[in-house]
């Protein structure tokens, strides 16, 4: 049970098996040398033995985050946006993460599948059997590895690749699919 979470909502949320082994270990190892003499029921004390103040975990992981140079900023929410948004790209109901994040409205949640579908469009034009192929080069033309590639086709180019394949195919130099 998180308690006072995220917009000081209290959620039920599932934990994974890997967790709850790091936090066994916690408890056993650590926990109980910091909690001497006390019976509060906090799980997570500092290391003179107190509860963690609300902000405290978002100033660790903040810093930590800063220290890995991830390139990113950001702390707690930050892993949050993270499993919500690699859940939804790997199969996950947008109904069960709007749940586990406690989002009042499905529309706060749909903001996630705008990274999906970004996500969902570069995986499309990476693999999608009729991309247009690159390393083809018009009659004529010379590589150019000085020049960037371009990402976004025209439709001359696509056109063009499609001659090219269709004309590869049928084993002549032109295809009707060019006009003149």
């Amino acid at each position: 049970m998180i308690r006072q979470g995220k917009g000081k909502k209290d959620r039920m949320i599932p934990i994974g098996e890997r967790a709850v082994q790091w936090i066994d270990r916690y408890q056993n190892e650590l926990r109980a040398a910091l909690a001497v003499g006390r019976h509060n029921t906090t799980l997570f004390l500092t290391n003179s033995g107190e509860p963690f103040t609300p902000n405290r975990l978002t100033q660790m992981v903040r810093e930590y985050v800063n220290a890995a140079r991830l390139g990113k900023t950001g702390s707690c929410h930050l892993f949050r946006h993270t499993m919500a948004t690699l859940m939804l790209e790997n199969g996950a109901d947008i109904r069960y993460i709007q749940a586990m994040l406690g989002h009042a409205e499905l529309s706060t949640t749909q903001i996630y599948t705008q990274v999906s579908i970004r996500k969902l469009k570069e995986i499309h034009t990476a693999t999608h059997p009729g991309k247009v192929r690159t390393a083809r080069l018009p009659a004529g033309a010379v590589e150019r590895p000085d020049k960037p590639a371009q990402h976004d086709p025209s439709a001359e180019d696509v056109l063009a690749a499609l001659a090219a394949e269709a004309a590869e195919e049928d084993g002549d130099e032109a295809s009707p699919l060019v006009g003149s």
